[in-house]
């Protein structure tokens, strides 16, 4: 029985660690073909259609994914609150390049070399989350927008910039969306720009107070005895 549970725990670690890879191509995919569908209207239509099937492959692959990994943890609906991230890529395609962000992490464990600390880790993260977070919203809202009425984003520079803005909680106001499905991405954009501040902001200022904290230590103890 207890060889059996260790077996069936190990499980789910395994097919991460086989699918992980795999999953990393999907993503950088999925980015490509939708920039292409998005930055280059002009293309043949056979060009565009490859496109389309490679973001409906990669969603596919990424919904067996979650699945067989859901099935695998035995959790059921407590899988889908200890995974928010995937369960919001599996409804949010648009979200699925944010898994490069665990490119770094991969690629040291192959590696054998020391993380990063915590903190950096958590501000390094939330740098790559922030580039991939904001060139797929400048993505999803220049598309909605540039052919819109009275839409102020007519350029992907326009959405570029756009995106900074919201994503650094700026908010200047000269660019905004018009469109319906533009406004929800910029809500998204707002309410993940937040998060990935306050995570950055949050892990800065920790690792300020332990460095003077260790510092007020060393001060304490004195001058080595001689």
């Amino acid at each position: 029985m207890g060889d059996d549970s260790r077996v069936d725990d190990g499980r789910p670690a395994r097919w991460e660690r086989r699918a992980e890879g795999p999953l990393l191509l999907a993503s950088v995919l999925f980015l490509a073909a939708y920039t292409v569908r998005v930055l280059a209207p002009g293309l043949p239509g056979a060009v565009r259609a490859v496109c389309l099937a490679v973001l409906v492959a990669v969603w596919a692959a990424g919904a067996v994914d979650y699945a067989v990994r859901w099935w695998l943890s035995g959790r059921g609906a407590d899988f889908v609150r200890t995974h928010p991230l995937d369960t919001l890529v599996l409804v949010l395609p648009l979200l699925r390049p944010l898994r490069l962000v665990r490119v770094y992490e991969a690629v040291q464990r192959r590696t054998g070399r020391p993380r990063l600390p915590l903190h950096a880790r958590v501000m390094t993260y939330a740098g790559l989350g922030a580039v991939l977070l904001g060139f797929t919203g400048a993505l999803a809202v220049y598309q909605q927008e540039h052919t819109a009425p009275e839409a102020s984003i007519r350029t992907f520079g326009d959405a570029v910039w756009w995106a900074c803005a919201t994503l650094a909680t700026v908010g200047y106001g000269d660019l905004t969306p018009v469109t319906p499905l533009g406004r929800v991405v910029s809500v998204g954009v707002m309410m993940c720009g937040l998060a990935l501040l306050g995570a950055v902001t949050g892990s800065f200022s920790s690792w300020l107070l332990q460095v003077f904290a260790r510092e007020g230590d060393e001060d304490s103890a004195g001058p080595p005895e001689r």
